[in-house]
């Protein structure tokens, strides 16, 4: 009896700790992610992103030893998170004519937020550091291939179909494009008639591969 209440209370203790370090580890993303987006890659520094998410020096050094390590994760990590979001809202998402142009919106929202900016920044640091270039690259294909993955399940697209492929990758790189867009200036005008003008294209093209 004795023994199965220790292996028990170590069971929880373990649970606990592993909790509380995925704890831990959301903290520093989220903050990574913020610090991103209001200081840039050059203000970015392990001490802020520590002090932001409320956790000692010793913690996040624990968690990720270097800021290379922590960015990269909070950008993958943050990246995936918000795909399963906008999976989850699909099931809102019209039937018909009207799906592209609401597949447009939720896809432009996401490359006009803060995840985009914090990336980018990421994104420009790796062009002139071939060590942090070395672990980007990868991580950039992962995230373009989900990416792609996300938009032919919005859009229920035949990727055999001729064409069709090609049309979801132009999406996306529209995508980035007006999120470069956005950065400097409110871009919501011009966005709008280059997303209505966008839809009308994905409808016709994608007539023949639709699931």
């Amino acid at each position: 009896m004795t023994a199965s209440t220790g292996r028990s209370t170590g069971r929880s203790t373990g649970r606990r700790q592993a909790d509380r370090s995925q704890a831990t580890r959301l903290l520093l993303m989220d903050a990574t992610v913020e610090c991103l987006v209001e200081r840039g890659w050059t203000g970015t520094t392990t001490s802020l992103v520590a002090e932001r998410a409320g956790v000692s020096r010793g913690a996040q050094l624990h968690h990720y030893p270097t800021r290379d390590a922590l960015v990269l994760a909070a950008v993958e990590h943050l990246a995936r998170a918000r795909a399963d979001e906008i999976r989850r809202a699909a099931h809102e998402l019209p039937a018909g004519r009207a799906r592209s142009r609401a597949v447009l919106d939720m896809l432009t929202r996401f490359y006009t937020g803060p995840l985009f900016v914090a990336a980018l920044e990421l994104w420009v640091a790796a062009r002139t550091d071939a060590g942090l270039r070395e672990a980007v690259v990868p991580l950039e294909a992962r995230l373009g291939r989900e990416a792609h993955r996300l938009t032919v399940e919005l859009l229920g697209v035949d990727e055999s179909a001729p064409g069709a492929r090609e049309t979801v990758q132009a999406t996306l790189d529209l995508g980035r494009g007006l999120g470069l867009a956005d950065l400097l200036t409110d871009d919501t005008a011009r966005r709008e008639r280059l997303l209505a003008q966008w839809g009308h294209v994905l409808d016709t093209t994608l007539e023949g591969a639709r699931r």
